[in-house]
């Protein structure tokens, strides 16, 4: 519970940190959003469904994500600068990180609500299904920003993140598969240790 109360109270930090003075109220509110809900019905749904620490860690992390991508926009963080700068490279790859972080996360709450609701009879399939959950979340987001976009012109177009590139669509999702797929190999053997703590439904 101890760990769960900090994440808590540091997303809190973060979270008023992000609403001072961001690139653009309206990016920020559209990038952070996402992290609000989720936050909320984790709190929601806490006496209901509690998840493994491990799980909760990962949600703070692609939490703090979001918000400091809503903050500086996803093209403008600062460090990625930095590193366009220094290696050369073509465009500020923040996002890239938070579309990986998007295939990552989502992976492992997947993973977690199909095995202890023992959704998934055959495990042999488990693996399979959550990477097209993930990769689902991701094409969704994608059709969010898309709309967002078309909807509010200029105003959007933090909002999409694209840089210029063409594929920013198509490279995304690939990002967040990438992310899924890395979720479960190199976490699978530590959430099912934590998982023996806690009752399948």
């Amino acid at each position: 519970m101890k760990l769960i109360y900090t994440l808590l109270v540091l997303i809190i930090v973060l979270f008023i940190w992000s609403a001072i003075n961001p690139f653009e109220y309206f990016t920020w509110f559209l990038e952070v959003l996402p992290a609000i809900i989720g936050i909320v019905v984790l709190i929601l749904s806490f006496k209901r469904f509690r998840f493994t620490n491990l799980v909760y860690t990962l949600i703070f992390i692609h939490a703090a994500i979001l918000i400091i991508g809503g903050h500086y926009t996803y093209a403008e963080v600062p460090l990625f600068d930095w590193l366009q700068d220094t290696f050369n490279q073509s465009r500020n790859n923040y996002d890239k990180v938070g579309h990986f972080a998007q295939g990552f996360v989502p992976a492992m709450i997947a993973r977690e609500l199909l095995i202890r609701k023992q959704v998934i009879l055959k495990h042999s399939w488990l693996n399979f299904i959550i990477v097209c959950i993930a990769l689902a979340i991701s094409a969704t987001y994608e059709f969010i920003e898309w709309g967002v976009s078309l909807s509010t012109g200029e105003g959007g177009d933090s909002f999409l993140g694209t840089q210029g590139y063409i594929w920013d669509t198509q490279s995304d999702m690939l990002y967040a598969t990438i992310g899924a797929i890395s979720a479960l190999i190199l976490l699978s053997k530590r959430h099912n240790e934590q998982l023996k703590g806690f009752e399948i439904d």
